[in-house]
């Protein structure tokens, strides 16, 4: 009977050991403080079970995930959560949602480069800002063109 005591006492000591350790570990502190953190989490975990369950209905992982688009946004979703969860613990920036200014740019930018590619007096205007007008000059030729002398292929005209 002995021997169950010690080994009794030995795993009362452990546990004794990891609750101390897990007092004094920083991530785990941050999780007990932090309710977005623990939120973040809960959704990860809520998101990547649902998943789980709808991938194993019976019709085959690859199926589910490729064409089952709740199985494919309950992913997304615990991806985000797991993502947002692990940039709190590190002490991150919080990244912004929506980043609508960089998306607004990018369509402009894209917009620009359809319509000028579109319009030809677009292009013009655009390549005349950029590089200035063009010149227009007239050629004139230094040599004279050869005459054949024969009036036979001119028609001649018709008297009325």
């Amino acid at each position: 009977m002995a021997s169950k005591k010690k080994k009794a006492a030995k795993a009362g000591a452990g546990a004794v050991g990891a609750a101390k350790a897990a007092r004094e570990n920083p991530y785990v502190q941050r999780i007990v403080e932090d309710e977005d953190l623990r939120e973040n989490l809960r959704t990860a975990y809520d998101s990547a079970r649902k998943a789980y369950s709808r991938i194993s209905n019976g019709k085959g992982p690859t199926k589910a995930i490729l064409d089952d688009k709740k199985t494919q946004r309950e992913l997304k979703e615990a991806a985000s959560s797991l993502r947002d969860a692990a940039d709190s613990l590190r002490g991150g920036k919080r990244r912004r949602k929506g980043g609508g200014l960089r998306r607004l740019i990018l369509v402009g930018i894209v917009g620009g480069i359809v319509a000028v590619a579109v319009s030809e007096d677009l292009r013009k205007k655009v390549l005349d800002a950029l590089f200035g007008a063009e010149e227009e000059f007239e050629y004139t030729s230094t040599t004279t063109p050869q005459s054949t002398g024969s009036s036979s292929s001119q028609p001649t005209p018709a008297a009325s």
